[in-house]
């Protein structure tokens, strides 16, 4: 699935987003540099970090968090009701959700669903009025609605779990 395909299925869908190109974008701290181009960041924005782990049996885990929640990646298994985790490599990453490293975000699952993929996302960020997500590729960024997030989700058959992290 392409960036144009992922945005052409939100426009046929009719979930809203905001969409802001800039230069590609691999960490938190890439994204800070250039936050204050998006609108709605200081009125109730949710930017985020996304995790894609594997626990020792195999399964796949996105895990989307605010993007400076401290995330204790020893303990995390007992929250999420997994095996012990680590980070998937990039091959796997690939496979599971057709991304690279740096363009993980939850409209992903569009591809992780086939894969098994199993989706947690923190609580917290259900009372923000927009989440910044990668549409598939890091040097785009669009800002949804949680509502629109929501709408997303049942369209492509995953079932969030929302997390205390």
């Amino acid at each position: 699935m392409t960036s144009d395909a992922i945005l052409a299925h939100l426009d046929d869908w009719g979930i809203e987003y905001t969409r802001f190109d800039h230069a590609p974008l691999r960490t938190v701290e890439d994204a800070k540099k250039i936050q204050h181009q998006l609108l709605s960041t200081d009125q109730g924005g949710g930017h985020i970090k996304n995790l894609y782990l594997r626990d020792h049996k195999k399964k796949n885990i996105l895990v989307v968090a605010e993007q400076d929640c401290v995330i204790d990646l020893k303990g995390l298994h007992k929250t999420l009701g997994t095996g012990r985790l680590s980070f998937g490599s990039k091959d796997r990453l690939m496979d599971a959700l057709g991304v690279r490293p740096g363009a993980v975000t939850p409209l992903a699952m569009i591809n992780g669903v086939k894969s098994g993929v199993e989706l947690f996302i923190d609580k917290t960020l259900q009372d923000r009025d927009v989440i910044y997500v990668h549409p598939l590729v890091n040097d785009r960024t669009l800002g949804l609605s949680i509502d629109g997030l929501n709408a997303f989700f049942p369209i492509i058959n995953v079932t969030p779990n929302w997390v205390e992290l």
